[in-house]
């Protein structure tokens, strides 16, 4: 089970019942942070979320709207005596950014790893997921990132008795060690059926629609996309501020074959963005408009 809450869904500034960017996800005791805008803590604390889990921060990119609410989250982590290490993930110049930003935040009781994104696509594996960054189209570096918890086949125990293969090493072949004793291998195939279908949520904001996008958003149970402009007559300012359309992000969603598509990252103009989902339904009719707080389960499929 993956648990997903949209903490912030504004963009540019924060308004008195939306706060900047960020999304925090839940696996096996481990919390994963992409963005940091100014109010996460706050949206934190108003669904009752604690901050000491938190293993991994991806950055989509640098601008303020994304990264101005980390000092003040390093501190607070600080105060509370964390001392487990911080993994941060996020385009070039990571760790010169978030040290700039770290002059009201210098001595920390934990250690940061950063994790500079090479080239257009990158995978990281870490805590259970498999983070994929994939570059976007927007005015500056920025990535999109789909998150997977991957699930293998189910172990065969009548296999593993029809082959004779000693209970002792039952458990290590389910943890995909290959075994030699007494002149024979056995391998996890052996005893493992296919992989079964895991959880994929896809996050992406600031861009213009992108095949990366497209590509790495196939098949997400959840696909969380951008969408700064609602109203019909903001497509020549989606295109020239390298941001996307209600529309646009629908389109994607029909296209990537999502389960359920969330929009997010508004401009501060657009005060009400449900106004304007009948036309997105028409074009993705799993389609909803994201909200601060806004939250799911993604559970694996029954066998």
């Amino acid at each position: 089970m993956l648990d997903v809450c949209l903490l912030g869904c504004g963009g540019m500034m924060p308004l008195p019942k939306r706060w900047l960017t960020a999304l925090l996800t839940r696996y096996n005791g481990s919390s994963l942070l992409i963005d940091c805008g100014e109010g996460t803590q706050v949206a934190m604390k108003e669904k009752g979320l604690s901050f000491k889990p938190i293993d991994v921060i991806c950055f989509t990119h640098y601008h303020g709207d994304h990264i101005s609410g980390l000092p003040g989250l390093l501190l607070t982590m600080g105060n509370a005596d964390r001392t487990e290490p911080l993994t941060m993930i996020g385009p070039k110049g990571l760790e010169r950014v978030v040290n700039a930003l770290r002059v009201i935040a210098p001595e920390l009781p934990f250690e940061i790893i950063y994790k500079e994104i090479n080239g257009p696509e990158q995978v990281f594996e870490m805590n259970g997921y498999k983070i994929t960054a994939f570059k976007v189209n927007h005015n500056v570096l920025c990535y999109g990132y789909t998150l997977e918890i991957l699930r293998k086949g189910k172990f065969s125990a009548e296999n593993a008795k029809k082959l004779e293969i000693p209970l002792k090493f039952w458990n290590p072949l389910q943890k995909g060690q290959t075994i030699e004793a007494d002149g024979i291998t056995y391998t996890p195939d052996m005893v493992m059926g296919p992989d079964r279908k895991g959880i994929k949520l896809t996050y992406t904001t600031d861009t213009r629609p992108t095949d990366s996008i497209l590509k790495n958003a196939k098949n997400s149970d959840l696909f969380i996309c951008e969408g700064m402009y609602g109203e019909p007559d903001k497509e020549a300012k989606a295109k020239e501020n390298k941001h996307m359309t209600f529309k646009e992000a629908a389109a994607l969603a029909r296209d990537a074959e999502v389960a359920e598509m969330w929009l997010t990252h508004y401009s501060p103009s657009l005060v009400h963005p449900e106004e304007y989902m009948d036309g997105v339904r028409e074009i993705f009719a799993r389609s909803y408009p994201g909200k601060d707080g806004k939250f799911t389960e993604l559970n694996f499929e029954e066998d």
